[in-house]
């Protein structure tokens, strides 16, 4: 069940130690709302919504923000309606992107993830060009200082975990998508304290650049992120041993 998977730990470490809480604070309060809005303010019988909060407190976000967030969506957010588009690409050296939104808009969505993609030497594809190379999965990533490989491993499976993943220092667990809330709900009741969880995008292979090229896909990445509308960018890219140096 145990296995290497380079490409989490790195998109881990470049998540927790290189990201902005604030923006993801606020993606975050935008899906909790959005979530409400189109399924109802109970996350009991709102699954979307359970999902959301679960990735809210998973990044430590106060309750009272997400609480905040569901009377928005319930009842502030007016006749707004809101969309989840999905833009499919390629970056340099031919490594394949996904870039999942929420937006209001879709056609000032649409030409700022073109403009930013295009500037910086990627391209925009067909639906479907490229999605058919990723599986959508929860992740959950403890310590592996903290915790022990076979505890977690364990403590996963009886959970209803698909894999445990190992690699340095971080413990990965993947789940199914909708098996996500379950996992991370009973791997808290064991006492078992996550670093991150979250809906990714897991590529079935992954591609290897130089460290030059992988630095510019990492910057249409990084520029993506940064859009309003951008709730989550995935890629095949697998980083060099030396990136972070």
């Amino acid at each position: 069940m145990s296995g290497h998977s380079k490409w989490a730990t790195i998109k881990h470490k470049k998540g927790i130690a290189d990201q902005k809480r604030g923006q993801k604070f606020t993606k975050l309060i935008k899906e909790i709302s959005v979530a409400a809005k189109m399924g109802g303010a109970d996350p009991d019988t709102n699954a979307a919504l359970r999902t959301a909060i679960l990735k809210a407190r998973a990044e430590n976000m106060p309750k009272d923000n997400i609480e905040r967030a569901i009377k928005k969506g319930s009842g502030e957010m007016g006749d707004a309606q809101f969309f989840e588009l999905v833009y499919e690409g390629y970056a340099p050296g031919g490594v394949a992107i996904i870039i999942d939104t929420l937006t209001d808009n879709k056609n000032r969505t649409a030409s700022d993830v073109r403009s930013t993609l295009t500037k910086l030497g990627g391209s925009l594809g067909a639906t479907g060009c490229v999605s058919y190379m990723f599986q959508t999965k929860g992740v959950i990533i403890y310590d592996g200082e903290k915790y022990n490989e076979d505890d977690v491993l364990n403590a996963a499976l009886e959970a209803g975990a698909e894999d445990v993943i190992t690699e340095d220092g971080t413990i990965e667990v993947r789940t199914a998508q909708g098996d996500f809330g379950a996992v991370l709900e009973a791997m808290q009741a064991a006492g078992f304290e996550q670093d991150s969880a979250d809906v990714n995008r897991i590529p079935d292979t992954t591609v290897t650049l130089d460290k030059e090229k992988a630095q510019k896909v990492m910057n249409i990445v990084e520029r993506l992120e940064d859009l309003d509308d951008v709730q989550q960018v995935s890629t095949n890219l697998d980083l060099p041993d030396d990136f972070e140096e």
